[in-house]
């Protein structure tokens, strides 16, 4: 966990000098020095500078880059306020809390907790609650939890849902919450505000520390873990010497028409040549069908490597990653195929080298699979990038640019997540009861509810207790009442059962169990993606080709498939936006360009395209925006080119075409990608006169955005669907008894139906509010679209009637036929394109 050689900086240094300290504590900390010393290990100042701060009693949060130190600054930080107590150590009872957003990194982090403790707290123990402790462990915690226990948000907040949960934490001394960056930015971060407020509550003297690593927006980051006592805390940086190397793959013939993935597995022989130089190498893709088939094309290409290299998603049974996660600790794999599931803090030491294949669409996500390899202070961290696309070469550019200039994103923190509070309410009235005022005052301490109304919290309260206007008549909601002292609990042991069974349900997927009909369990599928299956349909899953037989009881049953291979299936996160700070970069990068610079590899080997670009109609920089109108058979094209990522563009380009419609009546396909978006019609529209000064200042106006992007969109269908997941997580829909699970189809229509009922009967609930608004925040990313229209405002257009399809708008077209084509049509018809526009190159 530390190094010999790597020396870190730090930021707000308390001034006190725990090196010198009074005979009390002088002991501990020498111990700790010894124990160090020991391994050959140095003890670098931002450590110091935790344990210094923790010593007075204050919480922060520690931000430094991914190997560098950060786990032993805070434990230690927290066995430090232990040793120096003396004989009050030895009382028993829990007093370290360790909260990691994944079940995988518990045991990791549980093993690396207790190293230290042999030689300096022989008498603690690590515990770990995760939802795979087995029964007789919890109840052996459910007696007495251990000096120090490592869980996840969910388990601590069954654990606050106790009556006794206040006598369990009543001597805990210190929580540490890991990858503080991976939790801040969703519910399950709201989820651990709201429980942290509640034990804060209980201890006012409780010190939190956050780690964290990747993150633009530091500050809001500690005030979202410390609440209103942010003000109070300490915001430390590791910022160490350790080197992050990113170069690019650059592939024999970048193609100058290029559409989505078409390098993909052209890059395959540069990929095996890597991994073959290296001992371990980790290649990360974005999503999981990808990682399918790249494992399965490397095994094709490369027999002898079966049972070296590996494949490890989300999707796949824990056994089978669990032997993955074996395998890479102790270098026993050659290569691993992996998507995000790999991303966070499990250290395997022997990986030398990390790959992405594709963008990986933002900066912090890089930095963090970047620091897979070289996980430990002092070691060169390196990624290489291996473009599916030529288009991608300009990301790689960009991405470096911006590692280089420390450009990282923010992480966005849901504000007032009321799905979440109500469930909240019914664990704290479960775990001892609350008034209303009291636990008012509370919530309002966290970042996420420091706005709460006064009308808001009562609607919850109201939610809880009756059902809200349209469910007063159902005794099943009625799940929080006041006793005779004003003081509300679950009146019901039932609802108390069904409450404690759907706390997770904040990181419950839709999925099924894919099993072999011989028996047998190979992981877990979206059933969105099933429900699309016919008996007999084939599709890649667990590096197999399987073949579908039919569902049972949440269960998709599959056989071995013989003959060619069919479905792939398109896996949930597919669609990872361009950040914006990466969108900037490679306009910085086409800016140069646009003055004949080509700077750096990944420049020069694109230079064709982007010339190619320019002489047909231009190139989109930070200062103009880039419009193209072309005519075909199948109608009059606009493409447009913002860079603004394709969640923005999915918003923009619905805005646009609802503000065209306005204009001139007409109906619009649309494709789009990170780049830009196409809009197609059938019919002729008049482009030039829409795209007047006067005519783009209306189209990119912000006024009236709100009402516009939703009538632009089928915004109903896509709040209603939304809604789901709000009504799981606020309680209203039971997913069933263990062995009994409701298919989600069930609890879809259950939560159509509230849907409806509210619209008709309870217009007012906050409830259909919330999913409206977490559809426009998070789907369609409105901050993010009213921002960019603000910057389209200040760009310059240009407008160019092209006469076929340029090197940006070619992959934007091979978007809209991948829906309409199979696999194969699609192939021939984009190799028929090429040929054409590379004719019309050459002679042009």
């Amino acid at each position: 966990m530390n190094a010999r050689t790597s020396r870190p900086t730090v930021t707000q240094v308390d001034a006190v000098d725990i090196t010198s300290p009074t005979a009390r504590d002088a002991t501990p900390l020498q111990q700790i020095d010894a124990w160090f010393a020991a391994r050959d290990w140095k003890v670098f100042p931002f450590q110091r500078t935790v344990w210094r701060a923790a010593q007075k009693g204050k919480s922060g949060l520690l931000h430094a880059t991914t190997g560098s130190g950060k786990t032993y600054a805070v434990w230690f930080a927290a066995l430090l306020r232990v040793l120096s107590q003396g004989a009050g150590r030895q009382q028993g009872g829990l007093r370290v809390l360790w909260l990691t957003p994944m079940r995988a990194l518990a045991a990791d982090t549980v093993r690396a907790l207790e190293e230290p403790l042999a030689a300096l707290l022989p008498d603690w123990q690590v515990g770990m609650r995760t939802g795979d402790t087995n029964s007789s462990e919890r109840a052996r915690q459910d007696r007495k939890l251990p000096p120090a226990l490592v869980t996840t948000p969910e388990s601590l907040t069954l654990l606050l849902s106790r009556a006794d949960a206040r006598e369990q934490f009543r001597r805990l001394d210190v929580v540490i919450v890991d990858e503080w960056h991976e939790l801040m930015g969703n519910k399950r971060g709201s989820q651990t505000q709201l429980a942290l407020a509640r034990l804060r509550r209980w201890n006012p003297d409780l010190v939190i520390w956050g780690l964290s690593a990747t993150l633009g927006n530091l500050q809001q980051s500690q005030d979202a873990l410390l609440g209103d006592a942010s003000a109070n805390g300490v915001l430390v940086e590791g910022t160490s010497k350790k080197r992050i190397v990113v170069d690019t793959l650059i592939p024999d013939h970048p193609s100058r028409f290029p559409w989505g993935g078409h390098l993909g597995l052209q890059m395959l022989p540069a990929v095996i040549a890597e991994i073959d130089s290296h001992q371990t190498t980790l290649a990360f893709t974005n999503t999981r069908s990808q990682a399918e088939i790249w494992y399965q094309n490397m095994l094709e290409a490369k027999p002898e490597w079966a049972g070296f290299i590996a494949l490890h998603h989300g999707s796949l049974d824990k056994s089978v990653r669990e032997w993955v996660e074996r395998g890479l600790k102790n270098g026993e794999l050659k290569a691993v195929i992996c998507t995000s599931s790999l991303d966070l803090g499990v250290d395997f030491l022997p990986v030398e080298r990390v790959l992405q294949i594709g963008s990986a669409r933002g900066v912090a996500r890089l930095l963090q699979r970047a620091g897979r390899s070289g996980h430990a202070p002092g070691r060169v961290s390196r990624v290489t990038l291996v473009p599916t696309s030529s288009l991608e070469l300009l990301e790689a550019a960009g991405a470096r640019d911006a590692v280089a200039r420390g450009q990282i994103e923010a992480r966005a923190i849901p504000n007032k997540p009321l799905d979440v509070l109500v469930q909240h309410l019914v664990t704290i009235a479960l775990g001892g009861g609350f008034t209303s005022q009291e636990l008012y005052d509370e919530v309002r301490t966290t970042y996420a509810y420091r706005n709460l109304t006064p009308e808001e919290w009562q609607w919850a309260l109201d939610f809880v207790a009756r059902g809200g206007q349209s469910l007063t008549v159902y005794p099943e909601y009625r799940r929080v009442l006041p006793d005779e002292h004003g003081i509300f609990r679950v009146p019901d042991n039932t609802i108390a059962r069904r409450h404690r069974m759907g706390i997770g349900t904040i990181v419950s997927d839709a999925s099924v169990q894919v099993k072999y009909l011989s028996g047998g369990t190979i992981g877990s599928i979206e059933e969105s993606f099933i429900s699309r299956l016919k008996a007999g349909d084939h599709f890649l899953f667990g590096g197999r080709i399987l073949e579908f037989v039919r569902m049972h009881e949440m269960a998709a049953y599959v056989r071995r498939a013989t003959g060619s291979r069919g479905a792939i299936p398109r896996w949930q996160g597919g669609r990872m936006p361009l950040s914006s700070e990466l969108a900037h970069a490679a306009l910085a990068r086409l800016e140069q360009a646009s003055q004949g610079m080509y700077e750096g590899a990944e420049m020069q080997a694109i230079a064709p395209l982007l010339e190619l670009q320019q002489q047909w109609s231009g190139l989109p920089t930070a200062h103009s925006l880039l419009a193209e109108i072309t005519h075909s058979r199948e109608g009059q094209h606009l493409f447009m080119y913002p860079f603004a990522g394709r969640s923005v563009h999915v918003g923009l380009a619905s805005l646009l075409a609802w503000r065209f419609s306005r204009e001139q009546a007409g109906t619009f396909s649309i494709s789009i990608n990170d780049y830009g978006f196409e809009l197609l019609s059938p019919v002729p529209v008049n482009w030039q006169a829409l795209l007047t000064t006067a005519g783009i200042a209306n189209l990119l106006s912000t006024d009236h955005l709100l009402e516009d992007v939703l009538a632009s969109l089928n915004a109903s269908e896509l709040a209603q669907r939304r809604f789901r997941e709000i009504a799981r997580i606020a309680g209203l829909i039971f997913q069933g008894y263990p062995g009994q699970p409701k298919s989600n189809r069930q609890l879809q229509a259950s939560s159509s139906l509230f849907f409806e009922v509210f619209r008709k009967h309870d217009a007012g609930n906050l409830l259909l509010t919330q999913a409206q608004r977490e559809v426009l925040e998070q789907e369609l990313e409105l901050t993010r679209l009213r921002d960019t229209l603000e910057e389209l405002q200040q760009r310059t257009l240009q407008v160019h009637q092209t006469k076929r399809a340029t090197p940006f708008a070619f992959p934007l077209m091979v978007e809209r036929f991948r829906e309409k084509l199979s696999t194969e049509k699609l192939t021939d018809r984009v190799a028929r394109m090429v040929r054409e526009l590379e004719k019309a190159a050459s002679t042009h």
